[in-house]
């Protein structure tokens, strides 16, 4: 680098790239490397293998490399596979002396690098150099304790050479640090691999106070179990327990334990401690207590002692989600199902009781529909199972009571009410309770239910009351009118039928007119009063001129059995037509025409079929702008259009498709 006169260093310039755009022609490495691979000039033959006859000439050779070798580590001492190299070519050439030389230097530059201990002492047990290798393992173990591979090896190789007391030896040294869990269990494991119980045992000890995990106390007396010492197997379960304590126990151990037990066929031990983990494990955490306890019961328990595990279980479950949420009233109706099926009336009662108790705070009816079901099967519950009628007749007055009928109130109540009397005889009870309910609120549903009772008893002239009653309240209810003349109909009334129909259509609001037209019509026509069916269809048609009237009218004088159905038909084919040519809907008239056509076909006069395709329009594609609501243009679209010969606006129109339609078939001129 340069350097300024007042001796500051220059840092040189960089080159700044003006164009940063890629290449168009990209070169990736691959290609790189085989253009340098197609460009080699001259092969580099191998070196030629050298073969020494004497000792100057293997001294030579030692010289060399030895040189090689050290030139490698002057240019960089902390580089270790240099020094590992080194040392490993040494001990092929059995220089021992040199090689651990070359170690102990490698070993200076870094003392904390364990493939260099590692190797080093490996070199010396291939050498059959057991003190020195148990120097350098005792070297590496005290540099470096926490290195687990030193600690391996030097209890592997003491093994191998049946030294079982140095091997215990290191392995105490070792775990006076603590190691982890796999250490604790390789000692364990040389001890067992020689008998020797007593000392693994002790080991053990020492081991669940180091690592006092549950699972190390389950290892623990699994170990004793297996070597057949339960009193021993029991003791440590119950100080696992007792250490943990209450607050601390876990449901591992807990399971453990009681498997043991059960292993011992000490049932009775086995479900001491179920319970006890049930009583003092938090309900979280018993899922898998309740399923290993019924698993138990099912294997050893009585069938009342697996129903009340499950029940048990089920029922604390619920609790806890009431207690959580009072309001969940699918906890309380799965509660209230489980406590069913066990049988127990007086406890059933006492859940419906703190069920009911739980009123929806807001007076939004879609809040109380899940909770009236608890009154439902409350009702239902004392009716049926308990057959407690005082009971059944008191839980109904008090949902009705409950309910806030002013803002809404549930039909269904009235009604399971009401038929509740009745199944009890009690018939005026019932007709007292319809008919408070309609009228504190009348609904569509009540009116609708307390006709069908009173149809049901064939008290028709009560039918006819509720009726009127009804239709006083909603007049404007199309299906209630056709309902209310469908009855006078069955009793064979047909003037009652004309006069209710009548007044119904006369009404100034109806939901549903055309359904109420229709019945009208229906019923004249099953009356074969053709000429009041005519009369409707007329008074219809001077209030709507709906396509769909006309040609109900049409099929009505096609279906008659007269000499004149045809020409009626025709007529009315034509009022129509000439009728909605006046509206702008041309669909209506296009729909009336086909229809139309269809019934001149089926005649089969071709004049009449003539005189209609003559009024057949033309199709036409058109095109309009489109607005979006604030009155912005957004483009164009499509649409057709249909243009009918009679129209005055049309004619120019008719003029000029003909004209095209006559070029077209000329074809262009040349």
């Amino acid at each position: 680098m340069e350097t300024t006169p007042d001796g500051k260093v220059k840092m040189p310039k960089v080159a700044k790239v003006k164009n940063k755009m890629p290449a168009p022609v990209q070169i990736t490495a691959e290609q790189l490397l085989r253009e340098a691979k197609e460009r080699e000039l001259e092969l580099v033959p191998p070196p030629p293998k050298q073969k020494i006859s004497d000792p100057a000439e293997l001294d030579a050779y030692r010289m060399r490399k030895r040189k090689m070798f050290e030139d490698n580590i002057r240019k960089n001492r902390s580089w270790m596979t240099n020094w590992i190299k080194y040392a490993q070519w040494e001990e092929s050439q059995k220089e021992y002396q040199r090689a651990r030389s070359i170690w102990e230097r490698a070993l200076d530059v870094d003392h904390r690098n364990i493939t260099v201990w590692l190797k080093y002492a490996e070199m010396e047990m291939r050498a059959r150099q057991i003190n020195h290798a148990r120097n350098i393992w005792d070297r590496a173990v005290t540099i470096l304790p926490r290195a687990n591979q030193f600690w391996y090896k030097y209890t592997y190789m003491e093994e191998m050479l049946e030294n079982v007391a140095g091997a215990r030896q290191v392995f105490e040294r070792w775990m006076e640090w603590e190691p982890e869990e796999q250490a604790w269990h390789a000692y364990i494991n040389m001890e067992l691999r020689y008998k020797e119980l007593d000392r693994a045992r002790s080991i053990y000890e020492r081991f669940v106070i180091v690592h006092p995990e549950v699972k190390n106390w389950i290892k623990y007396a699994r170990f004793e179990e297996k070597n057949n010492y339960i009193i021993s197997a029991r003791s440590i379960y119950e100080r696992g327990v007792e250490f943990f304590g209450e607050d601390n126990i876990d449901e591992k151990l807990l399971i453990a334990f009681a498997k043991f037990e059960e292993a011992q066929r000490e049932h009775d031990r086995a479900r001491v401690i179920y319970k006890y983990a049930l009583d003092h494990l938090p309900k979280e955490m018993c899922e898998e207590i309740y399923k290993q306890y019924t698993i138990h019961e099912k294997k050893f328990g009585s069938r009342a002692a697996i129903e009340d595990v499950i029940v048990s279980k089920r029922r604390y479950q619920y609790e806890e989600e009431i207690k959580a949420n009072p309001s969940n009233y699918d906890a309380w109706f799965d509660y209230l199902r489980l406590l069913e099926t066990d049988g127990n009336s007086s406890q059933i009662e006492e859940t419906y009781e703190r069920a009911i108790a739980n009123i929806p705070p807001s007076q939004v009816k879609r809040h109380w529909r899940r909770y009236i079901y608890l009154w439902i099967n409350y009702a239902l519950f004392e009716e049926l199972e308990a057959e407690d009628i005082e009971k059944t007749r008191e839980v109904y007055k008090a949902c009705l009571d409950i309910i806030p009928h002013k803002v809404f109130t549930f039909a269904k109540i009235w009604l399971l009410f009401a038929h509740f009397e009745i199944r009890q005889k009690n018939l005026n009870n019932a007709r007292k309770i319809m008919g408070t309910g309609i009228g504190k609120c009348p609904k569509n549903k009540l009116f609708r239910g307390y006709i069908e009772l009173e149809l049901q008893l064939r008290e028709f002239d009560r039918c006819r009351i509720l009726y009127e009653k009804y239709l006083e309240y909603m007049p404007e209810n199309c299906s209630t009118w056709v309902k209310y003349a469908e009855l006078e109909t069955i009793l064979g009334d047909a003037d009652r039928t004309r006069a209710i129909y009548e007044l119904a259509i006369n009404q100034t609001k109806l939901d549903m007119p055309e359904v109420l037209w229709k019945a009208y019509v229906d019923f004249e026509i099953d009356q074969e009063e053709f000429d009041r069916t005519r009369d409707l269809y007329r008074r219809l048609l001077e209030r709507t001129h709906h396509v769909k009237v006309w040609l109900s009218f049409a099929q009505f004088e096609k279906g008659i059995d007269d000499e004149h159905a045809v020409e009626n038909a025709r007529d009315v084919y034509k009022q129509a037509n000439k009728a909605l040519k006046k509206s702008d809907d041309k669909e209506q008239r296009l729909m009336l025409l086909e229809s139309w056509q269809e019934f001149e076909k089926a005649t089969e006069d071709e004049d009449a079929i003539e005189t209609v395709n003559k009024l057949m329009p033309q199709k036409v594609k058109k095109r309009r702008k489109i607005q979006t609501e604030d009155g912005t243009e957004a483009g164009w679209e499509e649409y057709y259009d249909y243009i009918f010969p009679d129209e005055e606006s049309s004619k120019p129109n008719l003029k000029l498709l003909a004209l095209a339609k006559k070029w077209k078939e000329q074809g262009p001129s040349e």
